[in-house]
């Protein structure tokens, strides 16, 4: 019985909530060709947007190799957060200092794929592949192979361009031949 004040109250308003969807649905759409015209504007900035995108994030990978830190500051986020496939997190300094200290080493990346989709007129990109990466060889000197899937995720500042805002990898098994 006490709940009856409540469902009385919604029985109430169902009314006036239909009320509301059918004026909004009575506002005049806007033109199809405008809607055409700026969906095609969206879709070019979004695809050249990609294209940029998937060129810096091969720059990057080529940056992390030859420890060129000035490159990497400037695509790294202030407030980036990066998950190492063993789960670890660092923000933007102390992943650029563990690349100092040698405790992120990379020999060579190599990307095997690599799938941008840009959104928003080409201010965000969502980014997922796959990369290789190679380190120096392990103490009993085998090599030191990880296969790696990840994601990343980048905004498009209008004063610093493209920055690197997350990144997440998850190594892969690997696979004997």
């Amino acid at each position: 019985m006490k709940h009856l004040p409540i469902a009385s109250a919604l029985l109430l308003a169902l009314p006036l909530l239909g009320a509301a969807q059918t004026t909004q649905r009575l506002k005049p759409p806007r033109s199809h060709t405008a809607l055409l015209a700026t969906d095609g504007k969206m879709a070019e900035r979004n695809a050249a947007a990609a294209k940029e995108v998937e060129q810096l994030e091969r720059q990057r990978f080529a940056a992390q190799v030859s420890k060129d830190y000035a490159f990497m500051e400037k695509v790294f986020a202030d407030d980036l957060v990066y998950t190492h496939a063993s789960g670890k997190q660092n923000d933007k300094t102390e992943y650029l200092q563990s690349i100092h200290d040698g405790k992120s080493v990379y020999d060579k990346i190599d990307v095997e794929n690599m799938n941008v989709r840009a959104y928003n007129g080409g201010t965000a990109a969502v980014v997922n592949g796959q990369i290789v990466i190679y380190q120096p060889n392990k103490p009993d000197g085998s090599p030191n192979v990880a296969h790696i899937k990840y994601v990343t995720t980048q905004i498009k500042d209008p004063q610093k361009g493209w920055q690197v805002v997350l990144w997440q990898s998850q190594k892969q098994p690997e696979t004997k031949p």
